[in-house]
């Protein structure tokens, strides 16, 4: 930023308009490469702040090992969203090149070594920008938001596989306080511009966040808020889930464990509810440039989907998850089919009656407003003042290949 020794407050003065008039926003594009509105809020009102002070802002990809834990892969990435030099008008600066910065613990509870990006400790200042929801790992005061875009993100590859290697701990415990470390020494980080969404996953509010809140009271504050905007499958018990696509651009976990009901990390107590017997995954989304994370919470994919797999990056992804990656980039059964894929999946559900199978579909975990039922459900949505059915029972239909059409439920109520 131009005016870089004035006080943090003027600098920031800007954002703490961020969350007048957001509500109600459109759903996001960013799933199908064009400009997330989501994300175009964030960056507009970010550089109108720069620009009113009159810096020159540019864009740091904050994304851990993404995009194969290469500087071209996180700006391929960017791009796959819609976010570029020209749908942004500013320039992207990737590297992965980093700095140790601090050293988190005492002789008592020795912490992470904090590593920083080298082009955002030469930045003149920063906004950090990101959404606050809860977590697909851990729970703890703060989770996934704005402090986990600087410890994972801004750390960079070498600084997300070190705090990861603490396993949960180190994201509940660690990340918050590496956060604000990176805060206090760095020097440059001028506040924080935070998405709350709603259950369909729309903007319900755009927050601006003081830089001594990140991590901190203010950023969980925000997560409560969030928790209580979140959307949830409307059923306890489901037997077979079939999701058409799961993938990073859906979900850092590929599929949101806050939606499927579980959590797969050895030493963490699973979810409560759903509980969902069996998981059949149709398709990784081409966003993901064949980062498979999160495959290991599905029991059963197709082999359309394990095609795409690129199995390098996708245990970048899992080893750089440390505990909470091992499991989840393991793969599980693959059938040749759609039908197959279902079929395996009712099969293996543990109900010995097939005719009475709950089964529910879903486009993905952002996309559950409209979803598919069978019969055996139709009880249990009949007594839910907040399901609507909008059709009368119908055959799913497979082509002469065994496969389901493309266009999901949602995807066609959408259109």
């Amino acid at each position: 930023l131009g005016d870089a020794d004035r006080g943090r407050d003027d600098r920031t003065a800007h954002l703490r308009h961020a969350d007048e008039g957001t509500a109600g926003v459109a759903d996001r594009r960013r799933r199908r490469g064009g400009y997330d509105l989501q994300v175009r809020q964030q960056i507009d009102v970010a550089t109108d702040a720069v620009r009113t002070h009159g810096g020159d802002p540019f864009i740091i990809p904050a994304m851990g090992s993404h995009g194969g834990a290469t500087a071209d892969g996180q700006t391929e990435v960017l791009h796959s969203y819609g976010i570029s030099p020209e749908t942004t008008g500013m320039p992207i600066v990737s590297s992965m090149e980093v700095r140790e910065i601090a050293h988190l613990g005492d002789d008592h509870d020795r912490g992470p070594t904090v590593f920083m990006s080298e082009t955002a400790l030469a930045a003149d200042g920063l906004i950090i920008c990101g959404r606050v929801k809860p977590h697909t790992d851990f729970r703890g005061p703060v989770e996934s938001g704005l402090a986990k875009i600087m410890t994972i993100g801004l750390g960079k590859h070498r600084g997300a596989q070190t705090v990861h290697a603490y396993g949960t701990r180190g994201l509940a415990h660690w990340m918050p306080r590496a956060a604000q470390a990176m805060v206090q020494v760095s020097g440059t980080v001028l506040a924080g511009l935070a998405i709350l969404e709603n259950a369909y996953d729309q903007t319900a509010r755009l927050v601006g966040v003081a830089a001594s809140e990140i991590g901190g009271a203010g950023e969980a504050a925000l997560l409560e808020e969030a928790k209580g905007l979140m959307a949830s499958l409307p059923f306890d018990d489901i037997d077979v889930l079939v999701v058409d696509e799961m993938g990073k651009n859906i979900s850092g976990t590929g599929m949101d464990t806050n939606i499927i009901g579980r959590m797969l990390i050895r030493g963490v107590p699973e979810f409560v509810r759903p509980n969902i017997r069996s998981i059949v995954v149709r398709d990784l989304t081409d966003e993901s440039h064949g980062n498979g994370a999160g495959i290991g919470l599905a029991d059963i994919m197709t082999q359309h989907a394990a095609r795409k797999l690129d199995l390098r990056a996708t245990y970048i992804n899992g080893l750089t998850s440390g505990i909470g990656g091992v499991q989840r980039v393991q793969l599980p059964i693959v059938m040749p089919t759609d039908v197959d894929a279902i079929c395996a999946g009712v099969l293996t559900c543990g109900r010995g009656d097939p005719e009475n199978v709950r089964v529910v579909r879903i486009a993905n975990t952002l996309e559950i407003g409209t979803i598919e039922v069978s019969e055996t459900l139709l009880d249990a949505v009949r007594a839910n003042p907040r399901l609507e059915i909008l059709s009368a029972p119908y055959p799913l239909v497979f082509d002469a290949s065994g496969n389901l059409p493309v266009k999901s439920p949602a995807h066609a109520a959408a259109h």
